[in-house]
């Protein structure tokens, strides 16, 4: 045997899965003695839990086990996705049995007991050869994450990288995962590529906004409820703990989460088992957790209104994601992505942006973020048609013109607030002259603002108006 094989070998992990010691201790030991790096589970549970936490290019199942059985295990990576090749031996096998295991299950291939020596170790080459070709097609995805793009996110300077290396590190694991950022600055996205890049990609991902829904329905979207549970329930419905079996649930800006909710919700987080509003029994959850916000949470748990314990379980794995002023130098690719896409859903044929746009666009601050530069690039887009996007094409902050002075003023996107005015004076002018900009769109003007939704509708009730943005 060459060295270059005697390395492969020895880099490659293969998982043995059966519940009679002897023969788990058999195998294992004559898969050793091939050159291969080898573990053991004594169940298909305990098989999900080590390739959960580890990577394996071959796994070698028994069919009959308890708790979880080789059937069950199969079923369970099938659905996952990108799981490694499984080998399946049993002493109940027949020519049906295995066309089944092996088309209907997607089992590598099927061996009944007692296993060939040889037989197995030519299926352990081939399967652990197919193993590496999918380890490296991974690894040629990370690379592209050098090169500035992960999923949907784009970016190339060094605190984007920093972000999908992160994202990269954490994504095979179980950890939960609370990812930081201003509004706008792409923390959905974050917790999809995450998603993705998980073995539980094949299944669903839900996202709840806990900002954008009223305290009273919150329970019942996070938690579900049983037909006459309260006022209006006509019907069963489930949760999003419970849609999400089996993939990723995204607690979107949790620290707008009531403090009563809250609780309920560390109950759930610990015994992983959720009950719907009115119900008796409890659900068994598979559920990856990921929460964001954009506001730390620090002050408030200061205030009392966010539980420590609550972030302590949340915070395992933290990802923060920079402001678009934080990362300038993404600007061009970012513009570029983003053209691309909005020519697709416009049937526009843009191209570029001026060096007089860029240059405009270095010098803003994108209060914003990223979402604030899509929708600044979808109006020039439509406006320009085709060719190159050009100072014209967009809104009037972008025109450079200087704010008025005196008093608390403004123009079309400028604020001066004279010396004397108070704090609660500036910001109230701030949120009128936002939704004046963008036309009462409050969810919008709450973008720009870099506050939630539930924040803004808060101070409009404080100033006595819904959003009529006049000053």
């Amino acid at each position: 045997m060459n060295n270059r094989m005697t390395t492969e070998r020895a880099q490659t992990r293969v998982l043995v899965v059966d519940d009679e010691e002897s023969q788990r201790t058999a195998l294992a030991g004559m898969i050793a003695l091939w050159g291969y790096a080898v573990e053991t589970a004594a169940d298909g549970q305990e098989a999900l839990d080590k390739l959960a936490d580890g990577r394996f290019h071959v796994v070698v199942t028994d069919m009959m086990m308890p708790r979880v059985d080789g059937t069950e295990l199969l079923k369970r990576l099938k659905a996952q996705g990108g799981g490694p090749p499984v080998i399946v031996q049993t002493a109940f096998g027949n020519l049906e049995t295995a066309v089944a295991t092996v088309q209907d299950l997607g089992a590598y291939w099927f061996l009944e007991k007692p296993v060939q020596a040889q037989a197995l170790k030519l299926l352990v080459e081939r399967a652990a050869s197919q193993g590496r070709l999918a380890e490296h097609a991974e690894r040629l995805e990370r690379q592209l994450t050098y090169q500035g793009v992960l999923g949907e996110m784009v970016g190339a300077s060094p605190k984007m990288q920093e972000a999908f290396a992160l994202i990269h590190q954490v994504a095979p694991s179980r950890a939960a995962v609370l990812i930081t950022g201003e509004s706008g600055t792409g923390k959905e996205l974050a917790a999809r590529a995450i998603h993705m890049l998980s073995p539980r990609k094949a299944g669903p991902f839900v996202a709840i906004n806990c900002a954008a829904l009223p305290d009273s329905l919150m329970e019942s979207e996070l938690f579900g409820h049983e037909k006459g549970a309260f006022t209006g329930a006509v019907e069963r419905r489930a949760g999003c703990f419970e849609l999400a079996q089996n993939g990723t649930v995204l607690l979107d800006e949790i620290g707008d989460m009531p403090i009563a909710t809250q609780a309920k919700l560390l109950r759930v987080l610990e015994d992983g088992r959720v009950r719907r509003l009115g119900g008796k029994s409890e659900i068994q959850l598979d559920v990856r957790v990921i929460a964001s916000t954009n506001t730390p949470l620090d002050n408030s748990i200061k205030e009392g209104k966010f539980r420590e314990d609550l972030f302590y379980r949340l915070n395992v794995f933290p990802i923060p994601l920079p402001s678009l002023r934080e990362r300038k130098d993404d600007l061009p690719i970012l513009a570029q992505a983003l053209l691309e896409d909005l020519n697709r859903k416009h049937g526009t044929k843009v191209t570029e942006l001026s060096g007089e746009v860029l240059a405009r666009f270095q010098t803003y601050d994108w209060p914003g973020n990223v979402r604030e530069l899509r929708n600044v690039l979808e109006r020039a887009v439509i406006l320009a048609g085709e060719g190159t996007i050009q100072i014209a094409h967009l809104p009037p902050g972008f025109s450079g013109a200087p704010a008025p002075s005196g008093g608390v003023s403004s123009g079309p996107d400028a604020l001066r607030v004279q010396v004397g005015q108070t704090i609660e004076q500036a910001e109230r002018a701030l949120i009128e002259l936002t939704l004046e900009h963008t036309k009462n769109n409050k969810t919008r003007a709450a973008e720009i603002l870099g506050i939630s939704q539930k924040t803004l509708f808060n101070k409009l009730k404080e100033y006595g108006t819904q959003g009529a943005g006049a000053a």
